[in-house]
């Protein structure tokens, strides 16, 4: 093998717990909770005679990922056991699916036009939670998160580096949000992923010896384990040292990777189907209902904003961020006759910035609709600078919701003036008052053009027009200089 011309082959294993009410195959809450054991039942501690029962919104999440990433749709599949113990597995055993997954291929296309395939996608549960940093004799065991239910999106082994796995993960985030599978928190483990990966020549099709990376929580974090374990498989192959199949840890906080056991085969796990469970049978007309009620997925608006609106992509990236603010933005644009850049910069700089970050509170802002629109049209219509209305007009409103933007904006006596001749007398006794930088500035240092217009909004506190100050002083500067 030429250790000069190597790439690394990856594949992801993405888990995405769903925002049912219940959990996959129990009664109890499968909503997240800080507090340990609160969401938890026979069914989902396994005690003898209880028996699973389908969730069928689980099933419906799963169409919907599949219809919107262009899978099969399996149309008879079925749940399967597959066998491992760990402490916080109270069954003993995984109910997930197999040989039968509910999706089968698919495909995910990156920014620059690539084709990420999908082998398929399966229904399962989740297992709880083991804590090992509270007492220093015990591991603590929490099954709030025992029998949540879970898509599992397994992808063909297409990714080439860290920052295509970063976008996929990133990317897939906004795509769930938008379908309402689920909230895609992943500091809350809504959205984990495993990283397969391993090494070839360039060029060549064989798929070497692969290790797992287990349970990454970020897509930078992703990037990161990728990156590092490509590091880590190079060094051993220069060492002359053999690549084994392993699971690897990558810690946050040294951002190394260690190996934690030597991997499972499939055959240990003794998959067979879950003798519980009946099988899954999918109609034409589940499949079409779920189609028509999917709404619109972010490329969608990330059309519009850029075509119809001659928005850059930059701003529209950020807008379709959430659902609730592609909607807005629209809104307000339609709405109105306001430059949609003008919009665009509000919801991005100062909307956004605003608002909290959980995606329950992405619409709670202190201007209605209606607000935001009123304090952009006396922008818009000059009544009011750029950067009075952003300075000094927008944090009195913030404070003052129940007030119009233009009572706030009379009572603070910020509206714009346009009175030409007192701009122009401003101007001449500002320069009558600097001779020396008037000196300066005629002697060849322009970059004082700046002093002065910052002397005369200061003089008219804010309140001449920016375009109209900077005409008249270039004027007024170039008969000086005459």
């Amino acid at each position: 093998m030429d250790l000069t011309n190597l790439e690394a082959v990856i594949g992801l294993e993405v888990h995405i717990q769903l925002n049912t009410e219940a959990k996959a195959f129990a009664p109890e809450s499968a909503k997240y909770t800080n507090i340990p054991n609160q969401h938890i039942s026979p069914v989902s501690l396994a005690l003898p005679g209880t028996l699973p029962v389908m969730n069928k919104m689980q099933i419906e999440k799963a169409i919907r990922l599949g219809l919107a990433l262009d899978c099969e749709i399996n149309q008879r599949n079925y749940f399967d056991r597959k066998n491992y113990f760990y402490a916080d597995l109270p069954k003993g055993y995984q109910i997930t699916q197999d040989s039968d997954p509910v999706c089968l291929g698919g495909k995910f296309t990156l920014e620059n036009g690539k084709t990420i395939r999908l082998h398929h996608i399966h229904m399962e549960e989740d297992a709880g939670k083991s804590v090992h940093d509270i007492s220093p004799d015990y591991s603590m065991l929490d099954y709030n998160r025992a029998g949540v239910p879970l898509l599992e999106m397994v992808t063909e082994p297409d990714f080439r580096n860290g920052d295509e796995v970063e976008e996929f993960i990133n990317t897939l985030r906004r795509l769930v949000r938008y379908l309402d599978v689920s909230d895609g928190v992943m500091q809350e483990g809504s959205m984990r992923c495993d990283v397969n990966l391993s090494l070839r020549e360039k060029g060549s099709d064989v798929l070497n010896t692969r290790c797992e990376i287990k349970n990454i929580n970020s897509a930078s974090n992703a990037k990161k384990a990728v990156e590092q374990e490509f590091k880590r498989q190079l060094k051993l192959l220069k060492k002359g040292e053999e690549i084994k199949q392993s699971t690897l840890d990558f810690n946050l906080k040294t951002q190394k990777l260690t190996v934690i056991r030597v991997k499972e085969n499939a055959h240990d796990y003794r998959y067979f189907p879950e003798p519980d469970l009946p099988p899954i049978i999918i109609s034409d007309d589940w499949i079409e209902s779920v189609k028509s009620n999917m709404g619109r997925l972010p490329q969608s608006y990330f059309h519009q904003l850029t075509t119809e609106y001659d928005l850059s992509e930059y701003d529209a990236t950020i807008l379709i961020e959430y659902k609730d603010i592609a909607d807005l933005t629209l809104s307000l644009i339609q709405e109105s006759n306001i430059d949609p850049k003008s919009i665009a910069n509000f919801i991005v700089n100062k909307y956004l910035p605003d608002v909290k970050t959980g995606t329950d509170d992405l619409l709670e802002y202190p201007l209605s609709q209606e607000g935001i629109l009123e304090f952009l049209t006396l922008i818009e219509s000059k009544k009011i600078t750029v950067s009075s209305a952003y300075q000094n007009l927008l944090p009195h409103l913030l404070e003052q919701p129940h007030k119009t933007a233009k009572q706030v904006m009379e009572e603070m006596d910020l509206a714009q003036d346009f009175d030409l001749t007192a701009l122009k007398s401003i101007i001449l006794d500002i320069l009558d008052q600097n001779p020396d930088e008037l000196k300066k500035y005629q002697n060849g240092k322009k970059n004082l053009f700046g002093f002065f217009m910052g002397e005369i909004m200061k003089a008219t506190k804010g309140k001449s027009n920016p375009k109209e100050a900077k005409k008249e002083l270039m004027e007024i500067l170039n008969t000086r200089n005459g």
